[in-house]
């Protein structure tokens, strides 16, 4: 179900997007682990070998960390189901605030007021009601809806067109390597979702760097460290010193390796702290210097819990930086799901991926369809 793409390459002229099947990597096995088939030894401890000034290679010893169960596979249609079930209680908050109102309700002014309540309520911002509402009336005129839940699904229709320009893959392939610049406030989830993003582009057959830019924070190092761990994959750090040349490093390393994705994490920071922003700025410029066009995609992680808050960082990060994509986390629990409202109506940057929780499956790519259903019921 992720909307991943990859370019096919060619020697002459470029062929189109595919979507890539999901491909399950193979399991790692280190030198002397024992063959496939025979009784397994105990798992070795994780080693961490320094391979250069900026680089660690991150091994595992143990063979694969998620290893493979004996369980049925779970189907499609059953990930789907899960992940929807997972999504409509993540958003219930925001859907009772809603939803309820059509219970055996009246089609008159009282239900428009009570809806716009409920709409600001859930940070849709005034901007996005307004014109909701608007559309609203006037389909209901139009087409002469008489019951609450003919208002219901025209409501449901007109949030799912106002959500679906958010709605788009994050596409691989397009360069070699393409390079990830993620952003975000402390607390966001940054460098959990850089982890678990991680992990998703491996399932596609992408190899992957990480690089630990963030330098202001003490456990940003050895947090990102233990996702290389999880993932196998190789983190370019340093103990400390200037982020943009972590950065540079990264992609050049990339490069040397024909790595498929190096994503660079970013410390985290407030769209106040004008200095941190600069440093920002100068990561992104230090990038197109290590690799022309890079970086190829710019992520600011946002918390679903911020409601407007969220689109405040969204104007501030995308009028430094020029975003490309946004991933918003915690929406489980949340009573502001329609911040993704407000995002549409203001600053309509496509959302790759939401998460409702803390599993690897919980980061799941945007569908305004699904979400709409999750919202509205």
């Amino acid at each position: 179900m992720f909307s991943f793409f990859k370019r096919k390459k060619a020697p002459d002229t470029p062929a189109p997007h595919e979507p890539i099947a999901p491909v399950a990597p193979a399991a790692p096995v280190a030198p002397g682990a024992p063959a496939p088939g025979a009784e397994p030894a105990p798992a070795a401890p994780a080693v961490v070998k320094t391979v250069a000034r900026t680089e660690v290679s991150v091994l595992h010893e143990g063979g694969n960390l998620f290893p493979e169960t004996a369980e049925r596979p779970t189907t499609e249609l059953e990930k789907k189901n899960s992940w929807m079930a997972r999504l409509k209680a993540g958003l219930s908050k925001t859907s009772s605030n809603l939803s309820l109102l059509f219970v055996g309700a009246r089609i008159d002014d009282n239900l428009y007021e009570e809806l716009e309540a409920a709409l600001l309520m859930s940070d849709a911002g005034i901007a996005a009601t307004e014109h909701l509402l608007s559309e609203l009336r006037r389909k209901v005129k139009e087409d002469k809806l008489l019951d609450a839940a003919a208002v219901k699904a025209a409501l449901k229709s007109l949030m799912i067109e106002m959500l679906l320009p958010l709605q788009k893959p994050l596409e691989l392939g397009r360069h070699d390597p393409l390079v990830m610049m993620i952003a975000g406030v402390n607390g966001a989830g940054k460098t959990t979702t850089i982890g678990k993003l991680a992990k998703h582009m491996q399932s596609f057959d992408q190899s992957v760097l990480l690089a630990a830019g963030d330098t202001f924070r003490a456990a940003a190092r050895e947090q990102l460290m233990v996702w290389g761990q999880r993932n196998n994959v190789t983190v370019i750090s340093q103990q400390s010193g200037d982020p943009a040349a972590v950065a540079f490093d990264a992609v050049q390393s990339g490069k040397a390796r024909g790595t498929d994705v190096v994503m660079i994490d970013t410390a985290g920071r407030l769209p106040t702290q004008l200095h941190l922003m600069e440093e920002l700025k100068k990561i992104k410029r230090v990038l197109g210097k290590g690799m022309a066009d890079a970086p190829h995609e710019i992520l600011l992680v946002i918390d679903g819990n911020t409601g407007q808050n969220a689109l405040a960082q969204v104007k501030a990060f995308d009028d430094a930086l020029g975003l490309t994509g946004l991933v918003v986390t915690k929406l489980d629990g949340t009573a502001k799901g329609g911040v993704l409202a407000a995002i549409a109506q203001n600053r309509p940057i496509p959302v790759y991926f939401i998460g409702v929780g803390e599993k690897l499956e919980d980061l799941q790519p945007f569908n305004a369809e699904e979400f709409v259903d999750a919202l509205l019921g």
